[in-house]
């Protein structure tokens, strides 16, 4: 899951995030994972509302397409941070197969 170019490169991987598609997942939605995690006592968040569907926004034009609401509507923040351990990582992951493989 992460990778850099090269070693030129350095990151932190300060941030995770990942887009379900209920379509390949066999109904699985960002929702149904995020309380699942929950559940689980795991915090994750959907990502962050596009700010033209802000309602201080919402009289004001918008021009774009619905990439952004897609974003939104599939995309999950997971636990990231320096700070996690690999016991935490582990338990982030088989959080997520152990949901996956239920639903199959």
């Amino acid at each position: 899951m992460f990778s850099t170019p090269n070693d030129d490169y350095f990151a932190n991987y300060w941030l995770s995030a990942i887009t379900i598609d209920p379509e390949k997942t066999n109904g699985i939605t960002r929702e149904t994972l995020r309380l699942a995690l929950e559940a689980a006592n795991i915090e994750s968040r959907p990502l962050w509302k596009p700010i033209h569907l802000q309602p201080i926004f919402e009289r004001y034009p918008y021009y774009g397409s619905n990439i952004a609401e897609t974003l939104f509507e599939n995309g999950l923040y997971l636990p990231s941070g320096s700070n996690l351990t690999d016991e935490d990582r582990d338990r982030i992951k088989n959080t997520i197969l152990t949901h996956f493989s239920e639903k199959h």
